[in-house]
Parts: structure tokens; sequence; C-alpha cells
């Protein structure tokens, strides 16, 4: 997995990855802490809320922001935006009142909102090889665990000595280190399709999303993750302090817990894909958040809490590592940005379910409520990911061309050719607007 570093380029991107992600993971230790210091108890209905600003950035301004600054230079672009959520991040200290953290959240989510997709779409063009790229979405998916991990590890040992708005002070230094590496490498130029408008660009990746059967799966899939994920980055703070009225170290243990389980699991996950289907592993990760939510209703003590979300780490990071994979095999080159911008924003609509119903249930109802009603979403989602994620997942497929004249280049590129009919590796685009049903 660790060869993939031998390409400079994904190196320096790696660990520009690493450094934000390590500066973002203290900030979310710290607006948590920030949110209960303000709100007390209600502080799972104001970090819920907080959480759905930031996903209602995501899902409007993720696919807009792709189809305008693809024809940019990306290396500017991807500084540009680490530079605006450092500028961001330097006010986050500096908050007295609720508002004040639903402006800052929106603001510097949505410059996030344009950098990940951004930064996503680069990889498989850095690294054309599908195992090269396999590796590198798992140690893009260990970077998020050692941030789970380590994150709430180190902000609990700095908590000892410092006030935790300090750490925001971590959270600025990450986004300009990530822009210093950034810097540092060439990035290849992206092949853009010529003469297609902004409104199409935008709404393409979406198109190919919705109407490719194994992505309409995985977003069920997302939804699940979306539920069991909400639960400990909303609701840990509360159910630590809150119910079992330990201090703010404890809470960063108990993320450290569920950021373990997500690494071990992105560690194997080269090994586990070598044997295992992508749709297996990712609605089997799916299943054991639903379960981890099930037993969340009985949950009565802080010794039970750490292993409970040590094992929804291991499912949150199964059932997210493989999505890579499945985009690329489900959209040509020029149309994979906007496919990724899809991804993020599609996914993040079912975190803009999730979020709320943590936070405003946990409020209003309590805990016990909060893990039934998010336990019972992430069933639903597993049960619809196994409807609508076909089995038998074939690439190469049987399709018509009923308008395409015999003469067409077009033939050239699949086999076993029957009337107005041939085989080849299908996905939606400009020539391919339908999923094909059986010939």
């Amino acid at each position: 997995m660790l060869s993939v570093l031998a390409n400079r380029t994904y190196r320096h991107l790696f660990f520009a990855q690493v450094i934000s992600l390590f500066g973002t993971g203290l900030a979310t230790v710290a607006l948590s802490l920030l949110a209960f210091n303000i709100a007390g108890d209600e502080a799972g209905s104001v970090l819920g809320t907080a959480f759905a600003i930031k996903m209602v950035a995501y899902v409007g301004l993720a696919p807009i922001a792709a189809a305008l600054i693809e024809k940019l230079p990306r290396r500017a672009v991807l500084v540009g935006l680490d530079l605006i959520r450092a500028a961001v991040a330097l006010a986050l200290p500096f908050v007295t009142e609720i508002w004040q953290i639903y402006l800052l959240i929106f603001l510097l989510q949505s410059a996030s909102a344009a950098f990940t997709p951004s930064f996503q779409a680069v990889i498989p063009d850095v690294l054309p090889d599908e195992k090269d790229y396999t590796n590198a979405l798992s140690l893009s998916r260990l970077a998020y665990d050692l941030e789970n991990l380590l994150s709430p590890t180190i902000a609990a040992a700095l908590l000892l000595v410092i006030d935790f708005q300090a750490l925001f002070g971590g959270t600025v230094l990450g986004f300009i280190a990530s822009a210093a590496l950034v810097v540092s490498v060439t990035l290849p130029k992206l092949k853009t399709v010529k003469n297609q408008r902004t409104f199409k660009r935008t709404t393409q990746g979406t198109r190919i999303y919705l109407s490719t059967p194994r992505l309409r799966g995985m977003l069920c899939v997302y939804l699940a993750v979306a539920a069991g994920g909400a639960m400990v980055i909303v609701n840990t703070v509360v159910i630590v302090q809150g119910t079992f009225g330990l201090q703010a170290d404890d809470v960063a243990v108990a993320l450290a817990c569920f950021g373990a389980g997500s690494m071990i699991t992105a560690l194997s996950m080269p090994k586990v894909l070598e044997s295992f289907k992508d749709r297996s592993v990712m609605i089997w990760g799916a299943s054991l958040m639903a379960i981890c939510l099930s037993l969340g209703f009985m949950l009565n003590s802080y010794t039970q809490l750490l292993p409970l979300w040590f094992i929804m780490g291991l499912g949150y990071s199964a059932a997210q590592t493989p999505s890579g994979r499945v985009l690329r095999r489900s959209a040509s080159g020029s149309d994979l940005p906007s496919v990724f911008a899809s991804q993020f924003a599609l996914s993040h609509v079912c975190w803009l379910i999730g979020y709320p119903l943590a936070g405003w249930v946990g409020s209003s109802f309590g805990i016990p409520a909060s893990f039934m009603i998010l336990a019972l979403l992430a069933w639903i989602s597993v049960f619809a990911a196994l409807m609508l994620w076909p089995r038998k997942d074939a690439v190469k497929l049987r399709h018509s061309h009923q308008n395409l004249p015999d003469a067409d280049p077009h033939w050239a590129k699949g086999v076993d050719k029957v009337g107005k009919s041939h085989v080849h590796d299908f996905k939606i685009d400009d020539l391919h607007t339908r999923w094909p049903s059986s010939l």
C-alpha cells in the first residue's frame, strides 16, 4: 500500500491531506467543546444545526463549484481554497455566540465544498494504474482514520495544558501547510470536454450518478454511514459529559476509539478487496454500523461506549473506502471530476439528514431515542442498497444503439455486434444515456 508514496506528486498531495485533516480534527474536538461550553446540554442540537449548515454548503455548492473551476489551474484553485479556509478558521477561537458558529461553519465549508471534490478528482490522473489507485484510496481512508484517532488523542493531551480554543490554531496551521505542499508539485492537466456549457457540466455528474444502479446502491450505503457517523460526531460530547458527567479528555478518548476501529479496517482494505467485491464490503460495513446503533439503545456506561464506538469505526471505514473504485468504474475520464463532485454533494445530502436527526432528536427526546431513530434509518438504507445494487454487477454490458449509423466509429469500441447492439465497458455518457435492460 505504501508503494504509491514513491510517486512524488501523490506523496505531497497525501501529506497535504493528512496535515489538513489533522487540523480539521482538532477543530472538530474544539467545536464540540465550544458548543457544550456555550449551550450546555443543548450542545447536541447546536452541533446538529452547525453540521447541517455544513452539509447545505456541500450539497448546494459542490457540483456548481466543480463546473465553474474545472477550467482553472488545479494547483492555484487548491492553494487558494486552503488559504480561505485558514482565514476562516483563524476567527473560530473568538466565537462567543451560537449564530457566530453557524456563520463561520458556512464560510469554512463553502470553501471545502469546492476543495474536496477537486482534490479527489486529481488522484486518478496522478495514479492511472488501478492497483495504485486502490492503494491510494486505502491511504486516503487511512488519513481520515488517523485524523479520527490521533486528533482526539493529541487534543486530549493538549487540553491538559491549554484552553480548548487554542486547538483552533492547529486548524489554521494545517490548512497553511496543506497549501505549501500543493504548491510544491505540478499537477496533471484535466482533459475537459470542449464546448459544454456550465449548466450541462453542473448536471452531468448527477445525471450519470443517478442513472447508474451501482451508484444508487452506494448512495444508500452512505445514508447508513451518515446515520452512524452523525451519532458519533454530534452526540459523543453529550453522552460523555452530559449523560456520564465526565471530562473533555474523555470525549477525545471516545472519539479516538472510533478512529482506531476505522484505521484498522483501512489498513486491511487492500487485501480485503482482493478477495471480496466492493459491493459486499460496503454493505457489510453499513450493516455493522446499523447493528451498533441498534445496540446503542441499551448503552448505560462509558466502558460500554468505547468498544461500541470502536466497532462502529470498523464499519464506517469499510462502508466508504471502496467508493472511489466504484466511481472510477462508473464514469469516463472526462466525466470523472463531475461525478466525484456529485458523489460529494449527494453523499452529503445523507449527512444533512443524519446530523439534524442525531442532534435534534437527542436534544428533544433523549439519547436512546436518537439511537433508535438512526438505527431504523441505517437498516432501511442497508436493505435499499441490497435491492438497488445488483449482485452480479457486470462492467461489460450488451446494449443497443438504434439510431447509430453502421459506419459510426463507436461500433469498433465494442465486440459481439448483433444487429444494433454490441458489448463493451458500459458507462453513462452522451452516447449512452440510459442503463441497458437485458437484451
